[in-house]
């Protein structure tokens, strides 16, 4: 499942409904006490990682009725929730009128401790006396209510209640739907929402203001899972060192007590030797300590804050590494905090590439223009007042302008050039690209290191960055490339014809097709092949591709075939999807990583990704 939405009332600063669309990589922008990290909190509350308290009630709304909505799809194709008998959350009608669904908790926030008072799926669901309650009601009501409205049940099992539910759900001519919130604490309902546990997104939550010393649990968890398992690994030698002690123990324990009997019997007899032993693991104690034996607690903030952040993500995927089709969420507040620039451009890539995982979804707030500007605008949602209440921007054509006035997001003097691709799977080939070229001539640009310097800015065009708004850069007036993939073949012109057109009619902006169909094209079967093999899968393809296959398609079909039993065109258009998204990720990634000038050359007899990289180099290193 995975979160598509969130909806907060009477929650600390939202006292009027407020919601906002979550995407597989969201910005949460604003300024400071605006509300972006209540939204995080909130979220914390509904997926029951922290607690909710009074406080968290708003103070000039319905204190008693705290909502927090969260709205998901890729749903599971079936529950169960009746001994064993399967069911669907649409037989059911427990969707929204966007076929997703949508769970309110509701809490009182005058109690001491508050909790979850009510539970409800806002779902179309069906309407009129003797309908609208079926999930509510058990079996024996069930066959009760289907007698009571002259409902024949011999063509079902009257033992399972979902086949009931659909036998009187069925025999009305047209079914009637309404928007309703059903109970999901009674009876199937609460069933429904027990099964549903297991499919919920894991969340975790990276807190700006948390304690950074090697001591934070977030250090010491991952260090305790190790010891864990170490000592798992030898319990059976243990077992033994610990039943050969109590042994010795007690052998002296009893020469102990047959020297006390002789001198007092009564006494004696009246004492036993106890032995309580301890857990291996209490033995150990863990810190963190750099090559100069100086810890982590008297490390810089800065450098304590990124190893956190690390052994935050080590936790997550360590706790999700057994379960099935798990998808998560990392919520991580400021990432920005105590970070050098260029750690904040590193981080940024690293967290946005987290979510090349279709499972993974990655949530962040920040205040920092230079963050801002480097994520797609369409990622962005911008939290700001509108009279008394807070109002949500989502980025975007118009509302750029006003989100960047509101931001101050504007010139960053040392930035020399921005290149505008299709999405971040281009930006992997091109920063791979650059630097093998780069190592065999000097003269050709490293992309990766002029990230890091700042002097240039990528843009994924699947949602132009906020840096590209108002004209595309012509306030800022810095020279942009642009880099767009032809799709279709000749003579069929390019999908982007118009677009380059006019980026090419701008001062110092210029704008490349490929030759090919895309990015992926530009790279060699051998180079692919060896990627997999990295990964112990050997995947056969051919010795060339054609400039216009499909390769992501070609490459997951060969990995499927090397290790999926049943055929390609079994699989349902969706899990073909996913699967070719996988493989655009590792051709892009690893397996650009095992190109080289010779192939390079093989694959790009035109040099079109060499004329890419002196134009960028020239770019780059001209005046402003």
């Amino acid at each position: 499942m995975k979160l598509t939405k969130v909806i907060v009332e009477n929650f600390r600063c939202y006292q009027a409904p407020f919601e906002m669309t979550i995407d597989d990589f969201t910005a949460v922008i604003g300024r400071n006490d605006i509300g972006k990290s209540a939204i995080l909190d909130a979220l914390a509350i509904f997926f029951e990682r922290d607690k909710m308290d009074q406080n968290d009630a708003s103070m000039g709304g319905d204190r008693e009725s705290v909502k927090i909505t969260c709205e998901f799809d890729d749903l599971p194709e079936s529950l169960d929730i009746d001994a064993g008998n399967k069911t669907t959350l649409q037989s059911e009608y427990l969707l929204n009128n966007n076929d997703r669904l949508e769970i309110t908790k509701e809490y009182n926030g005058t109690l001491a401790s508050p909790k979850a008072t009510k539970i409800h799926a806002r779902a179309l669901h069906p309407n009129g006396k003797g309908y609208s309650d079926l999930l509510s009601l058990k079996n024996a009501d069930l066959k009760r209510r289907a007698t009571d409205l002259g409902i024949d049940l011999s063509n079902c099992n009257k033992t399972v209640n979902a086949e009931i539910r659909q036998a009187i759900w069925n025999s009305r001519k047209d079914t009637r739907l309404s928007d309703t919130l059903v109970d999901l604490q009674k009876e199937t309902g609460k069933q429904v929402w027990s099964s549903l546990q297991q499919y919920l997104p894991t969340y975790w939550l990276f807190k700006s203001d948390r304690a950074s010393t090697d001591q934070d649990s977030e250090a010491q968890d991952p260090l305790k899972a190790a010891i864990s398992e170490a000592v798992k690994a030898v319990e059976d030698e243990l077992s033994s060192i610990t039943a050969r002690v109590e042994k010795e123990v007690k052998k002296i324990a009893a020469l102990t007590l047959a020297k006390l009997a002789e001198m007092d019997p009564e006494l004696s007899g009246s004492l036993d030797p106890v032995i309580s032993t301890k857990k291996w693991e209490t033995n150990f104690n863990t810190s963190i300590t750099g090559d100069n034996g100086i810890p982590l607690n008297k490390r810089g903030s800065g450098v304590r804050r990124l190893i956190l952040l690390s052994f935050f993500r080590a936790q997550v995927e360590a706790s999700i590494e057994n379960k099935t089709n798990a998808s998560v969420i990392y919520a991580i507040e400021e990432p920005e905090t105590s970070q050098h620039p260029k750690n904040q451009r590193l981080l940024l890539s690293t967290l946005q590439q987290l979510t090349s995982d279709p499972s993974r979804q990655v949530i962040i707030t920040t205040h920092t223009p230079m963050l801002a500007r480097a994520i797609p605008d369409t990622k962005l949602r911008f939290i700001h007042t509108e009279g008394p209440n807070r109002a949500l921007a989502v980025g975007g054509g118009n509302l750029n302008r006003d989100i960047a006035k509101s931001l101050g997001v504007l010139p960053d003097h040392n930035v020399k050039l921005f290149i505008a691709v299709e999405g971040p799977h281009d930006i992997s080939f091109l920063s791979e690209m650059s630097k093998v070229l780069n190592n065999s001539d000097p003269n050709l640009p490293n992309l990766p290191m002029l990230e890091l310097d700042g002097k240039l800015i990528f843009v994924p065009m699947g949602g132009s960055c906020l840096a590209m708004w108002a004209d595309r850069l012509s306030e800022i007036g810095r020279p942009e490339i642009h880099i767009c993939d032809r799709d279709n073949e000749p003579p069929t012109q390019p999908k982007s014809e118009g677009h380059i057109e006019e980026i090419n009619a701008r001062d110092g902006c210029v704008a490349f097709c490929t030759e090919k169909r895309e990015m992926e094209n530009y790279i060699h079967p051998d180079a692919i092949k060896e990627a997999y093999e990295k990964n112990g899968m050997t995947i056969e393809l051919p010795d060339s591709f054609n400039d216009f296959d499909d390769v992501p398609k070609i490459v997951a079909q060969a990995v499927h075939n090397s290790s999926c039993g049943n055929e390609w065109e079994e699989l349902d258009a969706k899990k073909q999807k996913d699967k070719s998204s996988r493989a655009k990720k590792i051709i892009n990634g690893e397996a650009a990583k095992k190109m080289t000038v010779e192939r390079l050359k093989e694959v790009d007899p035109k040099d079109e990704v060499i004329s890419w990289m002196n134009e960028i180099q020239s770019k780059v290193t001209m005046d402003q």
